[in-house]
């Protein structure tokens, strides 16, 4: 029962690790997202915040290349359903791309709050 409990978590962790390094091979958006998160990530580090606002700065950063990912399986599933162009398959790769616009606004947002506390403080 142990053995195949941690076959299986085994096994996740390879294929999560095997989609990682297929998206960062492939996908220029992630990359992007990366680098936006080192930057992000530096200057939550470096600004004088609470452990808290850190976790949240950091988190959702981590949650936008969660989305990016997310934004790139839909994409492939589509594209590998078809490589015709219709209307419902350019809907579902639009929201999906909405899906990481919205994730990137969301932590603009968290951005601004923080650094407005900081600001009234």
């Amino acid at each position: 029962m142990l053995y195949a409990q941690w076959e299986r978590f085994r096994n996740r962790c390879i294929w999560s690790w095997e989609g990682c390094v297929h998206a960062w091979r492939h996908e220029p958006s992630l990359r992007q997202w990366l680098v936006a998160n080192l930057i992000s990530g530096a200057l939550a580090l470096w600004l004088p915040l609470s452990p808290a606002e850190r976790a949240i700065l950091l988190g959702g950063g981590i949650m936008v290349l969660a989305v990016e990912m997310l934004n790139s399986a839909i994409e492939r599933a589509v594209d590998y359903t078809s490589k015709e162009t219709h209307p419902l398959a350019k809907q579902a790769k639009d929201m999906a791309s909405a899906a990481v616009a919205i994730s990137a606004i969301a932590v603009g947002v968290m951005w601004l709050v923080v650094l407005l506390g900081l600001a009234a403080a």
